[in-house]
């Protein structure tokens, strides 16, 4: 499983959503803010080798998709060398219904990194986000460079990609070390000879620098967005850059840039611990729960030694896959980012004690965007890709894996092990990480709504409190419950704060919680 800073909304439809932190644009030009100054070097006005980019007129076409337009706005690859080569960025709208005035258009992003905020736009936001905000916005959305339908990271092919997420990620030995490390290599070779010319400009300070692009050719003198999980990191990024031209923004399922990468995995295992610990005292409260009537440590256990059962003896799934411990993982991992998933999780654990692997299977299959004719969307490139630019990894080598172990255990019995090691693979990405863990407190800017759930799986709640506690106008919003992100998941309490905020510019009081 590469799961490492993979995170999922889950708003009606599982969007895919992910983690990961700060980056710096690795440009020199005078527009480009270097590491040690982001946040202070905000121009007002759009920089003179950016004046193309910021005065091109988007040509609107139908979508296919009732009430979408679509429409490619161009960026520049490298914003060091704004007059080389370029990038096409796939966007699309849908324009506000009435009634009610106008306000501007709202941008959204559902995390990832790798989700397409266009297939979530389309999917969802675009008919499922309360009808007061539609009314008022054109709901905008742009897939990140590198992603879905702009100019996307592409690494292995379907049959490589099966392969890739059926490898060990418990070695035992040094031989299955040895195979994990090889898998990691191959993965990052392939998207190195695939995508090489895009690979280092994927940077979340270039899909930020993005946005002020398209902000100002929608015409919008500030930013308005609503970003969930790694969004949150998008969103607070974009701030950090142009805090005079943010609106008004919403951080759901917030993510705290001033960690480092092996410090956000080992939170995100504990939170997925956590999420764990909810579905089974949940579970074990039914009398007819796979991991059995006992306690909640019990429950932990049964679910370990099923883990090794299947380590030691992948079950059949009807078809050529078979499901082993990797597989197996991911599917129980993947049902933790909504409660609502629950019920499907029992069921495939179920299945799996009287020997049949496809539910399990089906879950991890949707986890990683696999369609059945044996594809993936590029989420796990894009993921990967992303990540691997915007922080050192997490470990340097095997070495640096197997000796965190230990804390990832401590901080998860359950998944610890399998997380610790899938942090491993940024060690041998072929583009040097260009961002560093800081903090951001964008200041100037105003007022910023971050949201966070106290029992969400993929980004833990103190780091919603961190971020707001760094943003100079922060207002934190607690959901105290589960699931991962909490806006339009069915709290009346958090929809009317983060609507009033979103449609009369009054955010919640600091620190007011909703359950």
């Amino acid at each position: 499983m590469d799961s490492r800073r993979l995170l999922r909304t889950s708003a009606a439809a599982l969007a895919a959503a992910g983690l990961i932190l700060s980056g710096c644009s690795g440009g020199s030009d005078a527009a480009a803010p270097r590491a040690t100054d982001r946040g202070r070097q905000a121009p007002s006005a759009a920089p003179g080798a950016l004046k193309e980019f910021y005065a091109q007129k988007l040509t609107w076409r139908d979508c296919g998709t009732t009430g979408f337009q679509c429409a490619t706005l161009k960026a520049p690859l490298d914003y060091a060398k704004p007059d080389g080569e370029e990038i096409e960025l796939a966007v699309s709208r849908v324009r506000a219904t009435g009634p009610g005035k106008r306000i501007g258009s709202l941008l959204v992003n559902p995390g990832g990194p790798g989700g397409s905020a266009v297939g979530y736009l389309q999917g969802y936001a675009g008919v499922g986000y309360p009808a007061p905000v539609r009314a008022r916005y054109d709901m905008v959305a742009v897939d990140p460079r590198g992603v879905a339908r702009s100019e996307p990271v592409e690494c292995l092919t379907g049959p490589q990609m099966d392969a890739y997420t059926q490898v060990d990620q418990t070695p035992d030995d040094a031989a299955e070390t040895e195979a994990l490390g090889a898998a990691f290599k191959d993965f990052a070779a392939g998207c190195a000879k695939r995508s090489g010319k895009v690979l280092p400009h994927v940077s979340t300070v270039e899909t930020a620098r993005d946005m002020d692009v398209l902000r100002a050719v929608l015409g919008d003198e500030r930013l308005h967005y609503v970003g969930a999980s790694y969004g949150t990191f998008l969103g607070a990024t974009y701030a950090e850059l142009f805090p005079d031209r943010v609106g008004r923004l919403v951080l759901d399922g917030a993510m705290d840039p001033s960690l480092s990468a092996i410090d956000l995995n080992r939170d995100q295992t504990a939170g997925f611990e956590t999420a764990f610990r909810a579905f089974a005292a949940d579970c074990v409260a039914t009398p007819d729960c796979p991991l059995g009537t006992g306690s909640v440590a019990a429950a932990g256990e049964a679910l370990k030694r099923f883990f090794r059962d299947v380590d030691a003896k992948p079950l059949p799934t009807g078809e050529s896959r078979k499901l082993g411990e990797s597989l197996a993982t991911t599917g129980v991992i993947a049902a933790m980012y909504d409660e609502g998933a629950w019920p499907q999780l029992r069921e495939a654990l179920t299945q799996a004690k009287s020997g049949r692997g496809a539910g399990l299977l089906a879950l991890a299959d949707s986890y990683y965007e696999r369609e059945p004719d044996g594809e993936y969307a590029n989420l796990m490139a894009a993921n990967a890709a992303v990540n691997c630019l915007d922080l050192p990894p997490a470990h340097r080598d095997p070495a640096g894996a197997a000796k965190a172990v230990p804390s990832f255990e401590k901080a998860s019995p359950v998944f610890g092990a399998g997380l610790a090691w899938a942090a491993l693979n940024c060690a041998y990405w072929p583009s040097p990480a260009t961002g560093r863990p800081h903090r951001i407190t964008a200041e100037g800017a105003a007022p910023i709504l971050v949201v966070g759930t106290t029992r969400d799986p993929a980004t833990p709640y103190k780091w919603a409190e961190s971020l707001a506690g760094q943003l100079s106008s922060g207002v934190l919003l607690t959901y105290e419950g589960d699931g991962h992100t909490a806006y339009g998941r069915g709290s009346d309490c958090v929809d009317t704060a983060v609507n009033a905020h979103l449609l009369e510019g009054t955010p919640p009081p600091d620190g007011k919680r909703c359950s």
